[in-house]
């Protein structure tokens, strides 16, 4: 799917329809649904950090039917996550009929700003429907939720769900994915030749240029900890594969390159067994919190308010420049700069942050004595 040209058509098309078709009424009681509709375009880490929502709902309706209406690049993260019972995509022309005729309860827009989710979900005719009020898509909310850059995804997700009654939890510091059998089989082949040797995995992917932090500087880390005893895993796309390579060149046999070699849910069965995941601002990164696996992520455009994973076994860098954040819903503007934000995390900086992390495992050392890494 071309991403731009669909901004543009929603930009366009999904304003004029917004507009055209009738505002919301009033809603009817959803106290005990039948039928609940999850509308979730867009990425991975998006699905991913809905999650919690999704079983808080489903533990507060169990005798729904859950369905998600999701899309080719995000489909995949939903196998993953009890209590989703079924899910179709919007870019495949008969799943999205299908969606359109479930005669939903409930539905629930979780998309945070385009227009054309929401016509979505005045179409489907739902007695209760709910979505962020970012624009002129609340009208076609009965309940049109604020939305702020300043929450964590995941919190934001929750702020949907206060209509209906469901409260967040205190905090979300557990793993909430769960890995089908097939997957933990071909991870289980894919690992065989480190026969149970301790590693750690790379993502040095990114959907935009502004936030590839550079396969020099992934191969100073992975050499540093490769002399420490540790094997590296490169994980990624068939795109990230020749970067794997590069980053690998001097880890030799205590290297492995799956990027391009699995797919998303073989590829999550991977990091689940990573003793700790080294990433940018990234779907995957969000795949290795949602595992329980200890993470070290870059950050510079990207909102580190909003996407910086929480919790005692996470460790953000993040050079804060004046510069930085520079996205917004999705968006993220060629930089002038090359991204300085992120090119000033140095490789020494990554290595000192993930080697307390992994002191942190076999020592039990509490996390907030490192409450600041030097930049």
């Amino acid at each position: 799917m071309n991403i731009r040209l669909m901004k543009q058509v929603d930009a366009s098309l999904g304003r004029l329809l917004t507009f055209v078709l009738p505002s919301a009424s009033e809603s009817a009681d959803c106290s005990a649904p039948r039928s609940i509709l999850l509308i979730r375009p867009g990425g991975i880490g998006d699905a991913v950090l809905l999650a919690p929502a999704i079983g808080a709902l489903k533990k507060t309706f169990p005798q729904a039917k859950l369905t998600v209406l999701a899309e080719k690049r995000n489909a995949g993260v939903f196998p993953l996550i009890p209590g989703v019972d079924q899910v179709l995509r919007y870019d495949v022309v008969r799943e999205f009929k299908a969606a359109l005729s479930l005669k939903p309860d409930l539905v629930i827009d979780t998309e945070q700003y385009h227009r054309l989710p929401a016509v979505v979900a005045r179409l489907t005719g739902a007695a209760v429907r709910i979505g962020f009020a970012t624009n002129e898509r609340a009208r076609l909310f009965h309940h049109a939720v604020p939305y702020s850059h300043d929450d964590y995804e995941a919190d934001s997700f929750f702020h949907l769900l206060a209509p209906l009654g469901i409260k967040p939890p205190i905090a979300i510091d557990a793993a909430f994915l769960s890995i089908p059998a097939p997957a933990q089989n071909r991870a289980n082949q894919l690992l065989a030749p480190l026969v149970g040797h301790p590693f750690i995995a790379l993502f040095p992917g990114a959907s935009i240029p502004e936030r590839r932090w550079g396969a020099d500087r992934f191969n100073q880390v992975a050499v540093r900890f490769a002399q420490q005893g540790y094997a590296i895993i490169v994980v990624g796309g068939g795109q990230d594969a020749a970067t794997g390579d590069t980053i690998l060149q001097a880890v030799g046999l205590e290297g492995l390159n799956l990027a391009g070699r699995t797919t998303l849910i073989e590829t999550a069965a991977i990091l689940e067994r990573a003793t700790l995941l080294i990433s940018g601002d990234s779907g995957v990164l969000h795949l290795g919190v949602g595992l329980g696996t200890p993470t070290v992520s870059l950050f510079g455009p990207g909102i580190a308010k909003k996407w910086a994973p929480r919790g005692r076994q996470h460790l953000v860098l993040n050079k804060h420049l004046t510069c930085s954040p520079c996205t917004r819903f999705g968006s993220t503007n060629p930089c002038p700069q090359h991204a300085i934000c992120l090119q000033q995390i140095t490789p020494e900086w990554v290595v000192e942050a993930a080697s307390f992390l992994l002191a942190r495992a076999h020592c039990k050392e509490d996390i907030k004595a490192l409450t600041q890494i030097h930049p």
